[in-house]
């Protein structure tokens, strides 16, 4: 028989992945639109690689700051007991 705390740890666990997998696709996007257009940025302007490089990877770690928010969430919700 399923009692009330095994479907808040079974929601708790879906939540949980799906806190992940939707954290996970929008620093994917960012990460691959920031990489895409530094590169292409740098094909117009050799000159100036290294400070559109500064600003690629700045932008990349403010993108995957989303992901790691996700993971937090995950862990909270997988190890925090909701009801005892």
């Amino acid at each position: 028989m399923i009692e009330g705390i095994h479907v808040v740890r079974g929601m708790c666990a879906i939540g949980a992945g799906l806190a992940v997998g939707f954290a996970a696709i929008g620093p994917g996007v960012g990460q691959g639109f920031a990489a895409g257009s530094g590169a292409d940025a740098v094909g117009k302007r050799p000159d100036a690689s290294g400070s559109i490089t500064t600003t690629m990877l700045l932008g990349a770690a403010v993108a995957e700051t989303t992901g790691i928010y996700g993971l937090v969430v995950a862990l909270i919700l997988m190890f925090v007991k909701p009801f005892g």
